[in-house]
């Protein structure tokens, strides 16, 4: 077995150093081969040239240099897409996932489950109604709208069986949903208690406009975990239930002219059905045009979501 460690790096030189120590240290007695993968996302700071004088002292130490910053979502999907190993342990780079927790992880997967996720203990000290509550309001939201309850969607630190992550589609802030995706495919999920360390050094790459992120992408994943292979079920039942109530409208309007002598410029009815008609019709045109989305989605693509400037210590091809 082989352990592959995702590091999504941006503007954490502070940190690099002390962290690979700490892996190191941690699984220095494991009975398994590991290897860490550094993704720099186009961090501003020293962090390309910490990583980078990590690397030569270790073949095992591996980056990928992004163009830019893509976010932390592509960061993941980088490195999952260039690991080598069995087992997928993505965790932040900033110190506050502890090392020490990797090994409580893969100890879960050993015994049976495909997803393990962390779920950080004490991390809202003396901030439960600005940063704690508002944490336990997202986290039962998402729970109850992808029907997999975990404590703590937002914590990076979990790992995948290879085989359940592969080819898991990631974009906007969606690495936070692969156990929802996983779980979708059958796959079998638990979550253990972690360490949570506040951070050493640089400060927090978080804010306010990731968690509207991350709620568009909630709605996002609601609809494809329902209408993915049959988009037309959605905009197609609005279209005919609008189609519906505009003949309902239309025979209304007509009855009141025919028994009451109502005008129909005298009543809303008319101008209400015509909308609700053309609403049906739109919804309708808008399944068949999803449907042909769909076919072209599942054609192969092959494009990434990122690109990639530099590698070191790569020298095989990612595995497929």
């Amino acid at each position: 077995m082989k352990l592959s460690i995702i590091l999504p790096v941006y503007n954490e030189a502070g940190s690099l150093e002390e962290l690979y120590n700490e892996i190191k240290g941690e699984l220095a007695s494991a009975p398994f081969k590991y290897e860490i993968i550094a993704i720099n996302d186009g961090s501003r700071d020293k962090s390309k040239e910490v990583l980078e004088k990590i690397a030569s002292s270790t073949s095992d130490f591996k980056v990928l240099n992004f163009n830019k910053n893509y976010g932390q979502t592509a960061a993941i999907h980088a490195g999952i897409e260039h690991a080598i190993g069995d087992i997928l342990v993505p965790m932040d780079s900033d110190l506050e996932n502890h090392p020490g927790d990797i090994l409580l992880l893969v100890e879960k997967i050993n015994q049976g489950y495909d997803v393990v996720s962390g779920w950080r203990q004490g991390r809202w000290k003396g901030n439960f109604f600005t940063r704690r509550l508002p944490s336990i309001i997202a986290n039962r939201l998402i729970s109850a709208i992808t029907g997999v309850k975990l404590h703590d969607y937002g914590c990076t630190l979990k790992a995948y069986r290879r085989e359940v992550i592969q080819g898991t589609p990631l974009y906007g802030e969606m690495h936070r949903f692969i156990p929802a995706y996983a779980s979708w495919q059958g796959a079998k999920i638990t979550e253990i208690p972690v360490r949570y360390q506040p951070r050493k050094h640089g400060k927090s790459n978080y804010g306010l406009s990731r968690t509207f992120k991350v709620l568009l992408d909630l709605v996002v994943i609601k609809f494809l975990s329902k209408y993915m292979e049959k988009p037309m079920h959605f905009f197609g039942g609005f279209g005919f239930a609008s189609l519906v109530l505009g003949f309902f409208s239309g025979a209304a309007a007509l009855l009141l002219r025919i028994f009451n002598d109502v005008h129909f410029i005298r009543t809303p009815l008319p101008l209400l059905t015509v909308f609700l008609i053309m609403m049906g019709v739109l919804f309708i045109l808008m399944g068949i045009l999803a449907e042909i989305l769909i076919r072209i989605y599942h054609e192969p693509r092959g494009k990434a979501t990122y690109s990639i400037a530099s590698k070191i210590n790569f020298n095989d091809t990612p595995r497929s």
